[in-house]
């Protein structure tokens, strides 16, 4: 009887470890998700500076462009 019992805890708290790690990779994944989110973000946000940045080029270097030709 007392065997059973031992191997009865031993399941039990194999089942329990492995309930607690997927509860570990379920809040990883969420934390990595939020993290491509962020970087996606950032992401966005510096191509549009770019883009912003070409566009104020291109009017200064037409500018100059024109001056130079008068």
């Amino acid at each position: 009887m007392a065997l059973d019992n031992v191997i009865l805890a031993i399941i039990i708290g194999t089942l329990a470890a492995i309930v607690y790690s997927l509860r570990v990779l379920v809040l990883l994944e969420r934390r990595i998700s939020r993290m491509d989110e962020n970087i996606e973000k950032m992401t966005n946000h510096i191509e549009k500076e770019a883009q912003r940045i070409e566009v104020e080029e291109l009017k200064i270097e037409s500018s100059i462009g024109k001056k130079k030709k008068k």
